[in-house]
């Protein structure tokens, strides 16, 4: 049975984007936002890895089911891991198996120029593809790998020709991630879809960040991260009353007990 394809357009509004790894973050957030992405952030943000290039395909799969249980409005897109598309068949074969079994209305890989065949042999399969250029973490080896795109010309080029390889290949949308604001400037001048920036520029097409470093789960959180809420003073502060609460004797209280 064939993939059937659903077309994603997004309205003439900012598209605001968050990540999910489980069904209640995506019950969360599910029509508020336009995307939800399962991204392979969450070898870092759930299982606290060093990178994301430790997560495997069925790892992805087994959080993109659960989230799938959650959305019943927004658009639903999942990363393909590293690894998962070094080659043509390679990389059909993974896609066609993340959206039979999750459900998903898309997948994203990150790369430009060096993975446009890729890129074009998915969509030709018809399935819907976001891309990712900038700072792409399924690179990085070492800490001194994540550091801000475009400063350099070598880099600069390097994007432009991402994006100019990528865009007219059929993908619905790209990530842009951590690049200087004057060139994601011109990468938004220059691209005929929409731009999704995380630590871009402000008038990128839409927005994205990781749900657990927006709420605030960690004390350290990159510079692009806005904190709106401050989850980890919280959640300390509640375990402590409740400890206290043991220690003293004071729970359970009556109405916490069967009778």
């Amino acid at each position: 049975m064939g993939i059937k394809m659903k077309k994603i357009k997004f309205k003439n509004k900012p598209i605001a984007c968050l990540t999910a790894y489980n069904k209640f973050s995506a019950e969360l957030i599910d029509g508020y936002c336009d995307l939800i992405l399962v991204g392979d952030s969450l070898g870092m943000a759930y299982y606290g890895y060093s990178s994301t290039r430790s997560v495997r395909l069925e790892d992805i799969i087994r959080h993109a089911r659960s989230v799938r249980k959650g959305i019943k409005k927004s658009i639903m897109v999942v990363d393909m891991p590293y690894n998962s598309y070094k080659t043509k068949t390679l990389a059909i074969k993974n896609a066609k198996k993340i959206i039979k079994e999750t459900g998903a209305d898309a997948v994203k890989l990150e790369g430009g120029k060096n993975i446009q065949n890729i890129i074009k042999h998915i969509i030709k399969n018809k399935i819907n593809v976001m891309g990712h250029i900038g700072l792409m973490p399924q690179r990085v080896v070492s800490k001194k790998d994540y550091h801000v795109k475009g400063r350099k010309n070598h880099e600069k080029n390097k994007i432009l020709k991402d994006l100019i390889s990528i865009q007219n290949l059929g993908v619905f949308a790209i990530v842009l991630e951590a690049v200087k604001v004057d060139l994601a400037n011109e990468v938004i001048e220059k691209s005929s879809v929409p731009i999704i920036g995380i630590g871009a520029s402000k008038k990128c097409d839409g927005q994205i960040l990781v749900l657990e470093d927006m709420l605030g789960f960690y004390n350290k959180v990159p510079k692009f991260v806005k904190k709106y809420m401050n989850f980890e003073n919280q959640a300390r502060k509640a375990v402590k009353k409740f400890v206290s609460d043991v220690k003293k004797n004071i729970f359970p209280l009556r109405k916490n007990i069967y009778y």
